[in-house]
């Protein structure tokens, strides 16, 4: 399905890729796409600052592939604003990418770190969804 048509079918859509590079952007889809996946979260920097469109509960969004070809539709289900340092282990595995709140920490810190800084008390906008429609098969990285 061509992106054009997502957007028409969710004109409140908003479009965004997860992770900082092809490679991690195809394993976050992949947990997505097998339900280990219902979470993620950003720096509040990058939502305040104009570079990402901030999570509205209710809202429909697409995740694009990193080549920007859509991958899938999302429904925020919940949205709150925590330090970093305040995050749960419940938030951690609902992101499905560690078996731990310390595997998440490590994680996490190592990306915020790549991606503009890392602070223990920065808050960070986290989000819960839905998978709503998988678009396509998965892509390889590039």
């Amino acid at each position: 399905m061509k992106l054009e048509d997502l957007q028409k079918q969710y004109p409140d859509a908003t479009t965004f890729k997860f992770g900082d590079g092809a490679s991690l952007s195809a394993s976050l889809l992949q947990l997505i796409r097998e339900g280990k996946k219902k979470a993620t979260c950003g720096a509040l920097h990058e939502f305040t600052e104009g570079h990402e469109e901030m999570p509205v509960e209710g809202r429909c969004d697409i995740a694009l592939n990193w080549d920007g070809t859509p991958a899938l539709v999302i429904r925020t289900v919940a949205v709150d604003i925590k330090r970093f340092c305040d995050v749960d282990e419940e938030f951690a595995l609902l992101e499905g990418e560690n078996d731990s709140l310390a595997g998440w920490r490590s994680d996490h810190q190592a990306y915020f770190e790549r991606n503009g800084g890392f602070d223990e008390e920065m808050l960070l906008v986290c989000e819960q969804f839905e998978v709503v429609e998988v678009v396509d098969i998965i892509q390889t990285a590039r």
